[in-house]
């Protein structure tokens, strides 16, 4: 199974490459970042925390598992004016978080599976997710939304817990 990286790994820095097209390459990268998003257990991880630097993430926030939507180039189209607080984690920074307000609910265009252009709802849990993915995959870290005040607090705390 792949391993995560760990902060401040250059790739959790640098915006990923769109994919062209889905190969049978790109199903194996989502099959690995299944395995390991299952392993943790967490509900969506993107590809550049595996140090893969492409626009691939996954996400399943349901609770009886197993509906994982796979997605390439994802991006937002539309965000709700109402927000969501929810408590964000990584495990590219073990033993941290902090609350995060998004939008609620989130409209996003991507590939799917198929390789076909796809446009879904995300509302709640799975909204979140797919934002908190989609800002790795452009090279942001969900203590990037933080005041400075919190965020250095926090990589602090993530330091010492790392010693």
């Amino acid at each position: 199974m792949r391993t995560v990286v760990s902060w401040p790994h250059a790739a959790l820095r640098t915006p990923a490459a769109d994919v062209p097209e889905i190969t049978d390459e790109v199903r194996a990268i989502w099959e690995d970042m299944v395995d390991v998003m299952e392993a943790m257990p967490g509900v969506g991880l993107a590809a550049v925390q595996l140090g893969v630097p492409l626009r691939l993430a996954v996400v399943d926030a349901s609770t009886a598992r197993g509906q994982v939507v796979r997605m390439a180039n994802p991006e937002v189209l539309h965000a709700s004016i109402e927000f969501r607080e929810h408590d964000e984690a990584s495990p590219c920074l073990l033993g941290v978080s902090a609350v995060v307000k998004r939008p609620r609910a989130v409209t996003v265009r991507f590939l799917n599976e198929a390789g076909e252009t796809e446009e879904r709802d995300f509302v709640g849990l799975w909204a979140t997710s797919v934002q908190h993915q989609i800002d790795h995959l452009a090279g942001k870290m969900y203590f990037d939304r933080l005041t400075k005040l919190k965020r250095d607090m926090l990589l602090k705390k993530a330091a010492k817990l790392a010693r």
